[in-house]
């Protein structure tokens, strides 16, 4: 194990500030990027969604953000937005965005304590989410009206991912309420929030990301690096027992089996001494090009998950990052990102 976070009554792991929770500088490089996702699920993985909004101030003539968010949930269509070409906020404090059928913003109430999101856009309904991934990377469906009202609040503690890396994650209790069409959604579940900035290099880097919670109450988190088929010495994560500390591990790993269109049927994920099987309920995918021929599919799935050794359940979002081979030609004219 390594050491524990403070859980002291700011909830600010070290060395972070309460400052981290805004924007940072940027740096020079091309793909350097800002990000912040917000994972919310019911405690039985029946409903559930994200948003990222990523800032990338040296892609385009003045910046550009990415902003994606959806809803998922059994027996629903995805609903989706993703748009890879908004303006970025103005300002250096603000997290406000707005495009053609889009207007969201993300509030820092309390530092790694409480925040909240507001979203209103026209999303696209997919009865089959691998549509994401059509060959000129513009997906078709139905138009929906589609809106969020959400608030995240600190569930135990937050972690900061090991030197090195700025990155760090908070589990969190989720509420608020859900726009689809004409459907008005009370949610009250669960979440992860987290918020990264550096290079991101998403066409070379195979990962596997994941978080939850179990029915007993503990939260976890873990992080799986491979480049090809090599895995990279590198997996962070964390367990937090309920009403317990929360505890960094050195260790996760990930085991997926491939289904159709390369989204996992499954996930065997080990986070420290936690093993987990891991169940895809529903995909809300991204697909990411980087317009000089590479190519990325991003599937995020809303899982439900059990540990076989007590039987305990629970539920929370995998990602599995799946760089590509090169494409033979350049990307084509809209997929760009």
């Amino acid at each position: 194990m390594l050491a524990s976070v403070t859980d002291g009554p700011d909830r600010i792991p070290a060395p972070l500030a309460a400052t981290d929770e805004r924007r940072h500088p940027p740096g020079p490089e091309p793909w350097w990027n800002e990000s912040w996702y917000f994972d919310f699920a019911t405690a039985d993985g029946s409903l559930g969604g994200y948003v990222r909004i990523g800032l990338y101030p040296n892609q385009g003539d003045h910046g550009v953000a990415w902003y994606w968010a959806c809803l998922v949930g059994e027996g629903r269509p995805l609903v989706t937005v993703l748009d890879h070409d908004v303006a970025p906020p103005a300002g250096d404090a603000s997290l406000e965005v707005r495009a053609e059928g889009l207007w969201a913003d993300h509030t820092v109430e309390v530092p790694f304590d409480h925040m909240t999101l507001g979203c209103e856009a026209f999303a696209l309904a997919l009865d089959d989410p691998a549509a994401v991934y059509g060959e000129d990377g513009e997906p078709r469906g139905e138009r929906v009206p589609f809106g969020l009202d959400l608030e995240w609040s600190t569930d135990g503690s937050a972690y900061a991912y090991p030197p090195g890396t700025t990155r760090y994650e908070v589990p969190c209790r989720v509420h608020g309420e859900v726009l689809v069409g004409g459907e008005r959604i009370a949610f009250d579940g669960l979440g992860q929030r987290d918020h990264s900035w550096g290079v991101r290099d998403w066409w070379t880097v195979a990962w596997t990301w994941t978080a939850g919670w179990l029915d007993d109450g503990t939260r976890y988190h873990g992080t799986h690096v491979r480049l090809g088929e090599q895995t990279v010495p590198y997996h962070p994560g964390y367990v937090q027992p309920p009403g317990g500390p929360l505890d960094g591990v050195d260790h996760t790993a990930s085991q997926p089996l491939p289904g159709p269109h390369g989204l996992p049927a499954s996930d065997a994920v080990e986070v420290g001494g936690l093993r987990l099987d891991v169940t895809p309920v529903a995909f809300a995918p991204v697909l990411l090009v980087d317009g000089a021929g590479r190519v990325s599919r991003f599937p995020r799935a809303l899982c439900r998950v059990v540990d076989p050794a007590t039987g305990r359940r629970g539920a929370g979002w995998t990602e599995w990052n799946q760089p590509q081979v090169p494409a033979a030609d350049p990307a084509p004219p809209g997929a760009v990102s």
